[in-house]
């Protein structure tokens, strides 16, 4: 395992010191608008805003990274994403807050695709899985460590945001040091919507819901942990705990969706969802039944992606398993535009449990799109299901790292 990752430690050094920063502002920027009074409705157009500029980074920023080299565009990015993350300490006013936050999507899209493109280089059909799990586990690890850096908050000082600063600054340097041959950008082209939905219904709704969920859950799950008045340590322990989840949950129900029917884990998957979200109405925050509840939570969150992608490949040529891959991760970023706003009207209606009754009415329709689905037409076999992969949710560059072009063919699109 060492061994086949030993060239990318750089990398993952890195994306660990990046994500520490990355995950303590994505948290901090909803407690510090909660705190000033800004609405729900708010947060979550900052929140889409973030978004908004990860999906058009994903789509833009290669043409920057081809003329500068990945290099000087990881810095160029880096120092980008730091300079931004001091303004918010300058101004709260929501519209500057939203145009950094597009600014800061754009900037983390292009260090994801520089990262990703270094990675896909790196990996052989040996080592394409250890690299991709290596890397997930690292940005979801890093980014549920940086949450506890919110215990350096104070109300209205610009101390955290100065921290953040620092590691998003700091994480240039294992990449600028580093002997690692700067890589070509992999061609990755998109299907169509049409083509996606031609080739698997379920993988591109399931997809689509899922980046609604997780969009929301960054964005507006601190909302939800402040007005309920867990405190800075207990928010920090909330959004630990989501994380954390989404990390060790993949693993088991990936398996699990190797040996049974996929559609079967997603339907399970999903109605779990919107049964721990009745969950989260009901537990009582500071028991071990809120805690668990909300590891739980996190972890089916972040799996859906995962599984429907895994879904999609089964039902797609292995010549278009790249471009599939790439298009459904548009898809999951559009999802994550989406989520934020449609969370904080509940919120705004309902209250910080709002955020909670959109996870159940989302989990609730995915459940029954699922059941629709597995009547609509026959699973494919065991033999022709492509292996599950843990996987994050970043930019399409990452689509050839896990799609299994190799020796693991999977059906045409009509199967």
């Amino acid at each position: 395992m060492l061994q086949s990752i030993r060239p990318i430690i750089p990398v993952l050094a890195s994306v660990a010191i990046l994500m520490l920063g990355n995950g303590a502002l994505s948290t901090l920027i909803g407690l510090r608008m909660t705190n000033t009074g800004a609405s729900s409705i708010a947060v979550g157009a900052v929140t889409a805003a973030f978004f908004g500029g990860l999906t058009f980074g994903s789509l833009q920023c290669f043409r920057f990274i081809k003329q500068a080299g990945h290099i000087r565009a990881f810095a160029a990015f880096a120092s980008l994403y730091s300079a931004a993350s001091l303004g918010h300490a300058i101004s709260p006013d929501m519209v500057v807050w939203s145009m950094l936050r597009f600014a800061e999507g754009v900037c983390l899209a292009g260090i994801y695709m520089c990262i990703e493109s270094w990675l896909n280089d790196q990996a052989s059909n040996e080592t394409r899985g250890q690299i991709v799990s290596s890397y997930m586990v690292t940005l979801y690890a890093a980014m549920a460590l940086g949450q506890q850096l919110l215990n350096l908050n104070a109300t209205g000082s610009p101390l955290l945001f100065m921290v953040v600063s620092i590691l998003l600054s700091l994480s240039l340097v294992p990449v600028c040091l580093t002997r690692i041959t700067a890589p070509s950008l992999p061609d990755v082209s998109s299907f169509s919507l049409r083509a996606l939905y031609r080739a698997s219904p379920l993988g591109l709704v399931g997809v689509l819901l899922s980046g609604g969920v997780i969009g929301a859950i960054y964005g507006l799950a601190p909302v939800y942990a402040a007005s309920s008045g867990f405190g800075m340590t207990g928010t920090a322990t909330f959004m630990t705990l989501l994380i954390t989840g989404g990390v060790l949950l993949q693993f088991p129900l990936g398996r699990l969706s190797d040996i049974f029917d996929r559609r079967t884990i997603i339907i399970a998957v999903s109605a779990s969802l919107a049964l721990l979200s009745l969950l989260m109405f009901a537990a009582q925050y500071g028991t071990w039944l809120f805690l668990l509840t909300t590891l739980l939570f996190g972890g089916i969150s972040f799996s859906i992606y995962p599984l429907c992608l895994a879904h999609t490949n089964d039902h797609v040529a292995k010549a278009d398993l790249v471009a599939a891959s790439g298009g459904l991760i548009l898809l999951n970023s559009i999802g994550s535009i989406l989520g934020p706003l449609i969370a904080s009207a509940a919120m705004a209606a309902m209250g910080p449990r709002g955020l909670f009754a959109f996870s159940f009415a989302t989990g609730l329709a995915a459940t029954a799109f699922g059941i629709w689905r597995t009547r609509a037409r026959p699973a494919p076999s065991a033999e022709d299901q492509a292996l599950f992969r843990a996987l994050p949710q970043t930019t399409p560059v990452l689509a050839p790292l896990h799609a299994e072009a190799d020796d693991q063919g999977a059906p045409n699109a009509t199967g």
